[in-house]
């Protein structure tokens, strides 16, 4: 039979594409990946809209016991739903192979990502250089990444998009992000992330948005309402994103 692994879009239950849905409602079992993203509603709204009972796949059930989805797929129509794109985080690319491997037939149906939503900023897609995200820290887990990865971008004039942190009863915000990269930069002091940085802070991208330019010690202060948050470092500017950006102000 088939596993579909459908992108369900960003925002709400009526982000699903025709095919998706179509998908969706010939599907003996419906799963929804839970860890990586969120959409902005609950998941009783999915499941009254596509009259479907939904299995909510944790990071275990994906990752360590996958075969629980696919041998599923076997005998039966099997989709797997991602909140975005179906390829937003690497783990799905995982059990894409893993069924390709068992001989199963898949089936990819694509959507809206954060990945492209960003282009509402009026930042220039092609020029993001590499994505980063800042988890939570922790007394035994500081990471710096997200700080090398903007000054590694920002080197090459590119701009960085920073994914924030997703727990099961807590979102980090703007604020948090901004936050947390001025206590690496009061620790490493190569003025890589200052209080002068110019950053924009997003909110709930392809639904009810907000956006907000400015420096990092203004943006920080800003209530970005509802998660789920974004931030971005922009790198070197052409005079058209000059110009998008001042919207954002």
């Amino acid at each position: 039979m088939t596993l579909y692994m459908i992108g369900i879009g960003l925002t709400d239950e009526e982000d699903i594409t025709i095919k998706g849905l179509k998908a969706i409602k010939e599907a003996d079992y419906v799963f929804l990946e839970c860890y990586t993203s969120r959409l902005q509603v609950v998941m009783k709204r999915l499941e009254k809209f596509y009259k479907k009972k939904i299995i909510l796949a944790d990071r275990d059930l994906v990752e360590k016991k996958a075969d629980n989805i696919l041998d599923k797929a076997k005998n039966k129509e099997v989709a797997f739903l991602v909140v975005g794109d179906v390829f937003g985080a690497t783990t799905h690319t995982d059990l894409f192979l893993r069924a390709k491997k068992k001989g199963i037939k898949v089936e990819i149906i694509h959507n809206a990502s954060i990945l492209t939503a960003v282009g509402l900023t009026g930042l220039e897609l092609y020029k993001f250089g590499k994505t980063t995200s800042i988890p939570y820290h922790e007394k035994s887990f500081k990471p710096e990444t997200a700080y090398d990865v903007i000054e590694k971008n920002r080197k090459a004039g590119l701009h960085t998009l920073i994914l924030l942190d997703i727990k099961p009863n807590r979102n980090m915000s703007v604020n948090e992000a901004i936050k947390i990269l001025l206590e690496i930069e009061n620790k490493r002091k190569e003025k890589v992330f200052t209080k002068n940085t110019m950053v924009l802070g997003c909110a709930r991208l392809g639904g009810d948005y907000k956006i907000k330019y400015g420096k990092a010690s203004e943006i920080g202060k800003e209530d970005f309402g509802k998660p789920l948050h974004c931030l971005i470092v922009p790198g070197k500017l052409h005079f058209v994103e000059k110009e998008a950006l001042e919207n954002w102000k």
